[in-house]
């Protein structure tokens, strides 16, 4: 082991017990030798409000090129600037170089490519979004029907979570963190609240902050998937409502290698189309239907000008666009009273 700039490190126990925010704290100075002065405000800036809040918590010996992926495509949909998002990733590199030279790490997964192109499409949806929306119902069954097939366990129920995804222009890890308490049907909405994270010991949800958290209008595609699934958990308000095989969390990361998605949209012809894609289809075919804008502003979770590049070429909605989607489900049973969903408590026997 090197001691850096004669900065003393930790015993070895201690170290690799020590989270990437708490190592970081204790490495620092080692970590920052050598940087100019003007350098080091962005710098500690950068670690302060986005390493540290996005990934500090994972322990500094788990911090895997993965990790950082998340970390980093957390940061351009959060619309961080370019230089931020730069200064950003340059200081967790000097940070994990300096767990390299110190043992706890053999290579630095920071060091990672292709992130500016990653930056720049995101810039691309920003502006042109409806591009990326897919163009009726039948191509969505399609992509649907295929991903099942494909996929190595057969689940029928990732039909189900994209199909959801698309017609609520949701991300796949807010489908997987869905509870039944969250919808309300009264009003058909769908109050986005958390989305589910790999974490290191496994995965979980976190809540939503700022403009993630949102209201959502269930069209009637989407009411018909959740319909069932919200009278089956009447008396379970903490019941998901989509699921893995095994009925747990299910990630982007996990339905995209079960199904073999970037095969199966490559055949057929949706090169583009990522996973958290879906979300363009679903708010171009909201505002094609004729969803105010400021409910389609609301349910994207995004400024009122990016929700505006959703609406037609015109700038005015279409009328009775519906995409081939099928007529309403009426709402599953509940208890007068109004408002969410009321769940009864099953009786003590």
């Amino acid at each position: 082991m090197n001691n850096d700039a004669g900065y003393p490190f930790p015993p070895g126990d201690e170290i690799h017990a020590m989270s990437l925010a708490a190592y970081g704290e204790r490495r620092w100075p080692a970590a920052m030798h050598g940087l100019e002065t003007l350098t080091m405000s962005p710098y500690q800036a950068g670690w302060r409000l986005r390493v540290v809040p996005s990934i500090g918590h994972v322990p500094v010996r788990k911090v895997t090129r993965r990790v950082v992926n998340r970390a980093l495509h957390c940061w351009i949909a959060d619309e961080c600037g370019l230089s931020t998002v730069k200064n950003s990733l340059a200081v967790l590199v000097r940070v994990l170089e300096q767990a390299v030279r110190d043992g706890v790490l053999d290579a630095n997964p920071a060091r990672v490519a292709g992130w500016q192109q990653e930056y720049q499409r995101a810039q691309s949806e920003r502006t042109t979004p409806r591009a990326l929306a897919l163009p009726d119902v039948q191509t969505l069954e399609r992509l649907a029907a295929s991903l099942v097939q494909r996929s190595s366990d057969g689940h029928e129920g990732w039909g189900d979570v994209v199909r959801f995804a698309a017609w609520t222009g949701t991300r796949f890890s807010e489908v997987s963190a869905l509870q039944a308490q969250d919808v309300d049907v009264s009003t058909w909405t769908w109050h986005v609240q958390r989305f589910t994270v790999s974490e290191p010991d496994g995965l979980g949800d976190r809540a939503c902050r700022g403009r993630h958290q949102r209201v959502v209008p269930l069209r009637p595609a989407a009411r018909e998937l959740a319909a069932a699934r919200l009278e089956s958990a009447r008396h379970l308000p903490h019941a998901r409502l989509f699921t893995g095989p095994d009925g747990s969390r299910f990630t982007a990361a996990v339905l995209r290698d079960t199904t073999r998605w970037d095969d199966v949209v490559a055949e057929l012809g949706h090169e583009y189309l990522r996973r958290q894609d879906l979300r363009h289809t679903g708010l171009t075919w909201m505002a094609d239907a004729g969803l105010p804008l400021p409910l389609l502003c609301g349910a994207s979770g995004r400024p009122l000008e990016d929700a505006r590049r959703y609406l037609p070429p015109d700038r005015h909605p279409l009328p009775a666009q519906n995409h081939g989607e099928p007529p309403a489900s009426p709402a599953p049973a509940r208890t007068p009273g109004g408002g969410r969903t009321l769940f009864l408590q099953r009786p003590q026997r």
